[in-house]
């Protein structure tokens, strides 16, 4: 047999028995005729020699179960005063037989507390098998999805912690394997990354005043920017994962009235645009079409129409905002200009992938919208007004059936300062 394929093998086998009896058993059980008793330690010698390690870590095993993230977390202070770790952990099922995912306990990788843990149908809503994301409207999970050989699930994570984060996070697995044999439990601690130490931005507004509606933000909710696995350029990323979709209320707490199908009826189309920091404009990109199918969603575009027309503006190395879906003709910088804070960058519209006229604003790590990662941020001065209570996807914000969207007023109407808006949450720039 060719040595690759023993090797091969080899591994599949350690993978499949060995490590799913150690895994789930723990240290191993001492035979009676081991058991400490006076004549065994008289007979033991007097010095054993060392165990030999092959030169790696005790520790290093064999695991079924091999894990990646795809960002660095980073942390941020959310409206509800905690710290948020919003970031993803990408499993993968290393051997031939089916795994079902039983608990992911995420930890402190320096004290081992369990900063967070989700089994059962809280880890069903949090997870997904990669390239088959819920659809819209599906009943809710009640399990992990089960994770064929080979196959990779991704799980959402929001860590919240009051405070500073830990330096490292980790994470513990616990599947069970299905094999021929019957059901074999195992348990994995996997996937130790570092916490960024690097703040989050602090911004001034981006919108002047309000009521804003924070649409499809962050940090756990099933949305399209939360969740926007993407596959670019060869890579998995998710490149709006904080990013936040505005839209402007009126005082019924409506985000348009009259004819949906006409951009003019959106509270927000036409307001200004402001920039949020001092900054140098890096690409200002003007000319693509407004949607022509309001009220109904358009036509995915071509990756470069994705946020239509739009500004980016770097206010630091490695720090873009983004500003995305202005009115056609309304770009009112260029690129390599320098801005201030406040200055006018354009009009909200709806152009590239809009279902209707908001802003679209995140911050990036790239210049460009695609390829990037999306880094936290947080606002200057605001108050929040409110909560809308219910999951209303962008695409059929305009088509529901009554504009008025279900919302419980806040009953902290106090200045928010270094904070960031978190999914739903309706405010007012100071």
């Amino acid at each position: 047999m060719p040595a690759r394929r023993r090797l091969a093998r080899s591994l599949a086998a350690l993978l499949a028995v060995p490590l799913v009896l150690v895994a789930c058993s723990g240290a191993p059980t001492p035979s009676p005729a081991a058991e400490s008793s006076p004549a065994a330690e008289s007979s033991a010698p007097p010095s054993a020699p060392p165990v030999p390690t092959g030169g790696i870590d005790p520790s290093t095993a064999f695991t079924p179960v091999s894990a990646t993230t795809l960002t660095t977390p980073a942390p941020v202070t959310g409206t509800d005063g905690k710290t948020h770790l919003a970031y993803e952990l990408l499993l993968t099922n290393a051997t031939s037989a089916p795994l079902r995912l039983d608990k992911v306990d995420v930890l402190d990788a320096g004290n081992q507390n369990v900063l967070l843990s989700m089994s059962g149908a809280t880890l069903g809503a949090s997870s997904n098998l990669v390239g088959a994301a819920a659809e819209e409207g599906a009943p809710p999970p009640t399990a992990a999805p089960p994770v064929p050989g080979a196959a990779t699930v991704i799980v959402w994570l929001d860590v919240t912690v009051d405070g500073a984060p830990p330096a490292a996070l980790t994470h513990r697995v616990n599947a069970t394997m299905t094999t021929p044999a019957g059901d074999r439990p195992l348990e994995s601690t996997v996937g130790r990354v570092e916490v960024s130490t690097a703040k989050a931005p602090v911004l001034g507004p981006v919108m002047a005043g309000g009521p804003w509606y924070a649409s499809d933000g962050c940090c756990v909710d099933d949305s399209h920017h939360r969740r926007g696995l993407a596959p670019i350029d060869g890579r998995l990323l998710v490149p709006q994962r904080y990013a936040i979709d505005w839209y402007l209320l009126d005082d019924q707490h409506r985000a348009w009235t009259g004819d949906p199908s006409k951009p003019t009826s959106f509270y927000a189309y036409d307001k200004p645009a402001l920039a949020a920091a001092d900054g140098v404009v890096v690409d200002a990109t003007d000319g693509f079409a407004e949607t022509t199918s309001l009220p109904d969603p358009p036509p995915i575009p071509p990756i470069k129409e994705t946020v239509g027309n739009h500004v980016t503006v770097m206010i630091a190395p490695g720090v873009y905002l983004l500003y995305a879906h202005f009115k056609t003709g309304s770009v009112a910088v260029k690129t390599g200009q320098t801005v201030k804070r406040g200055d006018v960058l354009g009009h909200i519209g709806s152009s590239g992938n809009s279902t209707a006229p908001h802003l679209h604003f995140q911050v990036m790590t790239e210049g460009t919208f695609f390829p990037t990662d999306s880094t936290p941020f947080a606002f200057e001065c605001f108050t929040v007004n409110g909560q809308v209570t219910e999951r209303i996807w962008d695409d059929v914000l305009a088509l529901q059936p009554d504009p008025v969207l279900p919302y419980t007023a806040s009953t902290d109407t106090s200045q928010r300062r270094g904070q960031m808006p978190l999914d739903r949450n309706v405010i007012t720039f100071c």
